[in-house]
């Protein structure tokens, strides 16, 4: 071959490729319609068959293993047994009693019917399963509600409750959907209804099956009694028995009622009027009294039911559980005994009180104190009634979001004065007073109330939320309002319960993370499945949110100032917040509630292993209001004895300080910015508080540092004023005299100071001379002075103060006759500064303290500023002070004597002559009688308020 091609292909296309332009090709093949068409659809087809077989293989596969329809397990039901936190102690079995069976023509049709426009419209239409249904039930739930309308249908929950496991795995809901085929081919539809009227559960206390919940709720012999809005409330119960039970849940029971009766009337059983003339009805209105008492654990394992129910869809009552849970049997021993009136003496069998104890690292509910005086299905204070929760939820929606999203630090400086909303309504604190800058640490102790509103408005409504939600409070939702600033004091529409506020304070305890609490780790069905019901956890906040708030509710407790002093215990770390709520002015106006009357009284504490939330008060405002002393501190004291009790014989454990936390020693609060403490801070303003890591204070205050300048700056004008006073308090002395043919001159001065100097001048017929210049005293000898003349001497000070003396020479004549010259002019002293009497001077400090009685005497003694009140005083007195004694004979100066007896000095007849005549001594005075001190006047308290 001349061309080497590989293939025939290649030679087709050079051939052509060789061909000339513009020749003719030939007509063209006509290329087949719908050939892609036909091949999509055959593909569709083929994917199709490949996809029925393999899902009748899966199937087939699925429904293998499934129960077979069994009559014994339809028509009778299996106990169930719970167990105690130990896995091994059997509490209670239950289910196994409290049925009574009743035929399909003996359930009236009204009560058919109102449990079919509920459960499942179209029940007599299906064959166990309704596809048309369970894309409706979407639409359903949109328009009427959500719960009005369900997926399953009644032969679905038949085959779910007596053979299945509430897993929900598409395995099972195939199982499901296979047995209600095979139910609806082997029974009537009349058989099915009746076997899901007769198991159902209506209410705790082991009620279910319509005819028991009628005689439980109507106390009618026979379900064929029950009226048409009776028949509607039994229908929408099974849904949440709890949640819609018309004994406790009023509000909710009526709207779910009414929603039964919609579904009535909009799928014909009634007419619109029949509907609306049965809502005129009031819900409690034809209930019967509920006198049947609850049996041991039963409060705890209400909720134990209403657990399993929400998270199974199983019945307890029927399907034959193994049921474990979080019961402390001695914990729980113990609650009933408090409620029983057996730890705490109760005021009055009227008042009510709920608790809950939860274990911190689990979240797992220890024991339930649901009420006194209780029957069985009645109102459980703990986990259904709900109240505002007062100043308990400042940990939760003000400092708790605070320290959370601004760091802020347990020191945290806020000011408490006259404030308001921002709409404009004034807020108070309890006891209608303001304390100024405090610590985010004491306006919690103290519970003051603006501080408060103040930290929710730094962190915004919205964080808030954002936190409370976090700990499982959804308190927008369930009250149907938004957030608003007196949420930040408790102010809510409906409140919360004992229940969740014990999950929310135990994630403080636990570091931030939070545990659901909750009553069953599992469940055993009698196919061998277990389910774990264990809540997970998560992180509610971070570590240092949990510590600082933790530490700050220690000192509503440890504190002077706090409000939970009465709940401290030996050997036991406890943190926690009080709270109070009040009446309405209706309601204060209605019943003749007075104005100090309060209607809830809570307390909130934790230790390291435990948390417990206590609920007191009244069920209703006719029932009573909080008011004595004993009322007011019974949460306290319930709380202080269970925690007492539970933490007997275990560790005791510590809240534990994380590496995001430090402690600084800081300024007590006197502005906005907190500061450290200079070394002059007094130590009693100094305080130790928690900070973010890194967010501490590094400024050092000035404060006290500016004070002690200005104090010493302050000091050293006093001290020169001191100075000022000493420096005329100085009297200067001088004497001069004649002997021996020369005159001898001395000078000296009272109160000198080193400093002190003199100048000393005489005069005489020659004329003026400075005899001496210098510091301290001197003297000086004049030799042979002129006969018959007068010398005179002057000192003077360098402060101005001065004394003076004179001597005449005898003539020659008189030298034989006169040995000694005169003594100093005025008893041989002179000071310009002495012309008062001494012996009441201006300076007197005396005070009334008692009477003086001594005799005071002329001005004819040396006495200087003396203050004599009392005292036993003789001689030349000078500025002392005594204060009780008999002193002084000497030379001593303005004397306070307090409480002895003066004796005057006698009178030494001083003479401006050159000779001394003595005089006769004056007679003393009566010692006067000691007085008696004035009692000092016992100060004044001020009254102190405890919020």
């Amino acid at each position: 071959m001349s061309d080497n091609y590989r293939s025939r292909e290649e030679r087709r296309r050079a051939m052509n490729d060789n061909k000339p332009e513009g020749k003719s090709q030939g007509k063209p093949k006509k290329k087949k319609k719908g050939g892609l068409f036909r091949k999509i659809v055959a593909a569709v087809l083929l994917i199709g068959i490949i996809g029925l077989i393999a899902g009748v293989g899966t199937f087939f596969a699925m429904i293998s293993d499934a129960p077979k329809v069994d009559d014994s397990v339809l028509k009778n039901s299996f106990s169930s047994k719970v167990y105690a936190n130990d896995g091994k102690t059997v509490v209670k079995e239950i289910g196994a009693q409290k049925r009574t069976y009743v035929q399909y023509d003996e359930i009236p049709q009204v009560v058919k019917n109102a449990f079919i426009a509920t459960e499942d419209v179209r029940f007599y239409k299906h064959h166990g399963v309704d596809f048309y249904r369970i894309g409706g039930a979407l639409m359903a739930n949109f328009k009427n509600g959500f719960g009005a309308e369900g997926g399953s249908t009644i032969t679905q929950q038949v085959v779910k409750n007596s053979f299945l496991s509430p897993k929900k795995t598409v395995k099972r809901k195939v199982q499901e959907m296979w047995l209600a085929y095979q139910l609806e081919r082997k029974y009537s539809k009349q058989q099915i209804l009746e076997m899901y009227l007769n198991k159902i559960y209506f209410a705790s206390g082991e009620v279910y099956g319509i005819e028991r919940a009628a005689e439980k709720f109507y106390g009618v012999k026979s379900v064929k009694d029950l009226t048409l809005d009776e028949a509607a409330m039994l229908a929408g119960l099974p849904k949440a028995p709890t949640t819609y039970n018309p004994v406790t849940n009023p509000e909710n029971a009526t709207k779910r009622r009414n929603t039964v009766l919609n579904l009535m009337a909009k799928n014909g059983f009634i007419t619109q009027a029949e509907a609306d003339k049965a809502k005129q009805v009031d819900v409690q209105a034809h209930l019967a009294k509920q006198t049947e008492s609850t049996s041991k654990y039963d409060v705890f394992i209400d909720q134990v039911i209403e657990e399993v129910k929400k998270k199974t869809d199983a019945d307890p009552f029927s399907a034959g559980l193994e049921i474990y849970t979080t019961l402390d049997t001695d914990a729980q021993d113990y609650v009933d005994d408090v409620m029983n009136n057996k730890v705490v003496n109760f005021p009055n069998d009227k008042f009510q009180a709920g608790l809950v104890v939860v274990d911190n690292e689990t979240g797992g509910i220890q024991a339930i104190g649901g009420g006194r005086n209780r029957v069985s299905g009645g109102l459980n204070f703990a986990t259904n009634m709900r109240r505002q929760p007062g100043s308990t939820i400042k940990p939760i929606l003000d400092y708790g979001p605070a320290i959370e999203n601004l760091k802020w630090s347990t020191g945290q400086p806020i000011k408490d004065e006259e404030y308001h909303y921002s709409n404009g309504t004034p807020i108070r604190n309890f006891g209608r007073n303001y304390k100024g800058w405090v610590s985010a640490r004491e306006a919690l102790g103290r519970s003051l109330n603006i501080p408060a509103l103040k930290a929710f408005q730094a962190t915004g409504a919205d964080k808030a939320k954002e936190f409370a939600t976090g700990l499982g409070l959804k308190l927008d939702e369930e009250d149907g309002e938004a957030y608003s600033e007196s949420y930040s004091i408790g102010g809510f529409r409906t409140g919360v319960t004992p229940l969740q506020m014990a999950g929310a304070y135990s994630a403080f305890a636990n570091e931030g993370v939070y545990n659901a609490p909750h009553t069953v780790t599992k469940v055993k069905f009698p196919d061998g499945t277990e389910i774990d019901l264990t809540p997970k956890s998560k992180r509610a906040m971070q570590d240092y949110t949990a510590f600082m708030m933790t530490d700050m509710m220690k000192s509503v407790v440890n504190e002077s100032y706090g409000t939970a002093r009465a709940v401290r215990t030996p050997g036991l770390e406890i943190a926690g917040k009080t709270g109070t709520s009040n009446f309405s002015a209706d309601e204060k106006k209605r019943y003749n509630i007075p104005a100090a009357g309060e209607k809830d009284v809570w307390f909130n504490g934790f230790t390291p292993n435990y948390t417990i939330s206590v609920w007191t008060g009244y069920e209703t405002a006719k029932d009573g209001y909080i008011l004595s002393a004993n009322e007011t501190g019974m949460a306290k004291n319930i709380f202080k004895h269970v925690i007492t009790h539970i933490s007997e014989g275990k560790p005791k454990g510590s809240f534990k300080q994380p590496d995001s936390v430090v402690e600084r020693s800081v300024e007590k609060p006197t502005g906005k910015d907190l500061k450290r403490p200079s070394g002059s801070t007094p130590s009693s303003l100094i305080t130790k508080e928690y900070f973010v890591r890194g967010t501490a204070p590094t400024k050092v205050s000035q404060t006290f540092v500016k004070k002690e300048k200005e104090e010493k700056k302050e000091e050293k004008k006093e001290d020169k004023k001191e100075d000022k006073k000493d420096s005329k308090d100085v009297k200067p002395k001088i004497t001069a005299s004649y002997s021996g043919g020369a005159i001898s001159v001395n000078w000296s001065a009272s109160n000198a100071a080193s400093d002190t100097t003199f100048t000393v001048t005489m005069s005489s017929p020659s004329g003026s001379e400075q005899l001496a210049s210098g510091a301290g005293a001197g003297g000086k000898t004049i030799s042979s002075p002129a006969p018959g003349a007068t010398y005179s001497f002057t000192v003077t000070t360098n402060t101005g103060e001065s004394a003076s003396s004179s001597v005449k020479v005898p003539d020659s004549s008189d030298q034989a006759t006169e040995d000694d010259s005169t003594k100093p002019e005025d008893d041989g002293t002179t000071n310009d500064n002495q012309n008062e009497d001494n012996s009441n001077t201006d300076q007197n400090n005396g005070s009334d303290q008692g009477d003086d009685s001594s005799t005071q005497p002329d001005d004819n003694q040396n006495s200087n500023n003396g203050n004599n009140n009392g005292g036993n005083n003789s001689g030349n007195t000078d500025n002392n002070n005594n204060d009780g004694g008999n002193v002084n004979n000497g030379n001593s100066g303005n004397n306070n004597n307090n409480g002895g007896t003066t004796t005057p000095p006698a009178d030494n007849g001083g003479s401006d002559s050159g000779s001394q005549t003595p005089s006769t001594p004056a007679t003393p005075s009566t010692p006067s009688t000691p007085s008696t001190p004035a009692t000092p006047a016992t100060p004044q308290q001020e009254p102190t308020t405890e919020n």
